[in-house]
């Protein structure tokens, strides 16, 4: 099967939710025997760049501009899905999603993965917001599949489009646990005793939330960390400051062993976030076995994770009260390793490929794979169709 990827910035090693969705789920999607090609966008791609086992990248030029860079991307890149005529056009994010109406006139079959509400993020002006809705409106409409990655927005899909969808949600891997201390003493933390949030610097992260209610909490044998790109917003440069005047590590970009040692030896891990889709950040803490914070947005509310866990997005003073928590409360291995055993087996990539898999050979006619013994656990609160089913169990 002849499988092209559009919407994504570019893998691998490209920060995003929908970047990391695609550099797991395409290799292991290759694995399976079909022939993938991810469309990238060359401000993000380096020609010389080594994609995942299995995968060709295709560079595409794309202006430098947030906003007309998906636009103007999309467009060439469905022009160019015309030539190569893959078997599935594989479309992700509403953004990008706004030809496939365009995909379907030139004869192409056509899947589209909704990631979320972009519209509703707090960067967008009116006409972006006007944009992404129409995006939303043409992918859910004229796409002969669609894939939500969490029930929220499957519930969303079925309320502002009357359409079904195969529920399929992102997934994490097993930790790759660091000894090594080297990253730790590059910013002076103690192993055990610091804060970590992994995000893009962008507003509906409210990284400012976060230093407000660290500065608030008096710590002093705590430490914050903030690992993400920043840009040169004007969001970005109040982070920057104010991380400045709070004694936060800004820590930047971070992959590879470098992260993983932050997330290993890390106390907690803290997303306030005012918008998601399904965070794969919550996803990788958890795998390390990190006990979590998390605003109580519906997209972070599907992930399961105790009620004490969860604060009202924007309420400084309980966020603040939860960090003063997790600073009181002690951490056992066996909690995390419970922790690390939930996420995996609710959230296993293999298992999700073979689902995407599945979707594309319904649009094709052909036998989904989830027809045959697979001899793996299926995820919880999936099943086949795509309808999801609570399971009564949260994150230890």
């Amino acid at each position: 099967m002849k499988i092209l990827v559009l919407g994504v910035r570019g893998i691998p090693n490209v920060p995003g939710g929908v970047e990391t969705h695609a550099e797991e789920l395409y290799e292991r999607i290759a694995g399976l025997g079909c022939d993938v090609e991810v469309v990238v966008r060359t401000p993000y791609v380096p020609a010389n760049q080594t994609p995942p086992e299995g995968v060709r990248l295709r560079r595409i030029w794309a202006p430098s501009i947030p906003g007309p860079e998906a636009l103007i991307h999309s467009l060439l890149g469905v022009l160019y899905a015309g030539i190569a005529r893959p078997d599935i056009l594989h479309i992700h994010a509403v953004g990008p999603a706004i030809v496939t109406p365009i995909a379907r006139l030139l004869g192409l079959h056509v899947v589209v993965t909704h990631h979320g509400p972009d519209y509703d993020r707090d960067k967008w002006g009116w006409f972006a917001r006007l944009i992404l809705r129409a995006g939303e409106h043409a992918g859910m409409h004229y796409s002969h599949a669609r894939i939500a990655i969490s029930k929220v927005i499957a519930d969303l899909i079925r309320a502002h489009c009357d359409r079904g969808s195969d529920l399929i949600p992102n997934g994490t891997i097993p930790a790759d646990m660091q000894a090594q201390t080297s990253e730790l003493e590059r910013y002076g933390l103690t192993s055990g005793r610091y804060f970590l949030q992994v995000s893009r610097i962008v507003p509906e992260k409210r990284q400012l939330d976060l230093i407000d209610a660290y500065v608030a909490s008096g710590q002093k044998e705590w430490k914050l960390v903030l690992v993400g790109p920043a840009d040169v917003s004007d969001y970005s440069r109040r982070v920057t400051v104010a991380a400045e005047a709070a004694g936060v590590v800004l820590a930047g970009l971070k992959k590879g062993a470098a992260l993983k040692q932050l997330y290993s030896h890390a106390g907690g891990f803290v997303l306030p976030s005012s918008h998601e889709g399904l965070p794969i950040a919550i996803l990788e803490a958890l795998s390390y076995g990190l006990p979590v914070i998390a605003s109580n947005i519906p997209a972070n509310l599907e992930i399961g994770l105790d009620a004490d866990s969860y604060f009202p997005v924007g309420d400084l003073g309980a966020l603040t009260q939860k960090l003063l928590r997790m600073t009181q409360t002690p951490q056992d291995e066996a909690t995390r390793d419970a922790r690390k055993r939930w996420v995996a087996e609710r959230y296993d990539w293999s298992r999700i490929a073979v689902q995407t898999l599945d979707v594309y050979r319904k649009v094709l006619g052909d036998r989904p794979l989830g027809d045959k013994p697979l001899g793996a656990p299926a995820i919880a609160g999936v099943r086949a169709g795509g309808t999801a089913e609570p399971t009564g169990h949260r994150a230890p």
